[in-house]
């Protein structure tokens, strides 16, 4: 099985977790949700001595997606991801960083949309793709069935779920995306969430008070 090595990289004054995914085998590398901070990313992947092949979205707010512009530019890089659900999000960029008081951001176009069961490959690395509405309407999900290990953007996170008062959020979307597409990976699956520590689906299952497998019981 190939071997992946993941890089956790902070990024933004939200803090948010930009994955900087590594094949061991070839060297090759795909960052997801380059929100901002370019340097520090190219900086982890010069240590990491791996070279960035494409970047990955998993939705368009702007924490998430503010660098992809600049990223794909810089480095003449590839952009897979989102769905094409949240094409408005991308359209928003610029009002979105005028709205967090933040520097402009340039909108991106991705080179290809994703959808449900679609694969992302980088390296000798393959990613599965699994549509996520609910937190935005065009949210994906990376799984990687060799490590176990599902990038989840802002639809879970340890003890609580993604915000759905955005526009065009929606909650009850967003607790059947949870349950149809990320329960059925396994209890043992890791995830890296948008924001905060990563947890397991299991630990989430057993424990989270919006979504737990007792939480829709009482």
């Amino acid at each position: 099985m190939n071997a992946m090595k993941v890089i956790l990289i902070p990024v933004t004054p939200f803090a948010q977790n930009c994955s900087l995914l590594c094949c061991e085998q070839s060297g090759k590398a795909a960052v997801v949700d380059p929100g901002g901070d370019i340097e520090r990313i190219l900086e982890q992947a010069t240590q990491a001595e791996v070279t960035i092949e494409k970047i990955l979205v998993t939705h368009a707010h702007i924490d998430h997606a503010g660098g992809v512009a600049e990223l794909a530019r810089r480095l003449k890089l590839p952009i897979e991801g989102p769905h094409k659900e949240d094409q408005f999000w991308i359209d928003a960029m610029p009002e979105q960083s005028k709205m967090f008081g933040l520097p402009k951001v340039e909108k991106f176009q991705p080179d290809r949309w994703l959808q449900q069961g679609d694969l992302v490959h980088f390296g000798q690395i393959e990613l599965q793709v699994h549509h996520c509405p609910g937190h935005t309407p065009g949210h994906v999900i990376f799984f990687h069935q060799g490590t176990r290990l599902a990038i989840v953007g802002d639809v879970l996170f340890k003890g609580s779920i993604g915000r759905t008062d955005f526009p065009r959020g929606d909650h009850t979307t967003l607790i059947r995306s949870i349950h149809q597409q990320l329960w059925p990976l396994g209890d043992d699956v890791q995830f890296i969430p948008g924001h905060g520590p990563t947890s397991t689906i299991g630990e989430e299952r057993r424990n989270n008070p919006f979504v737990g497998d007792h939480a829709h019981n009482e």
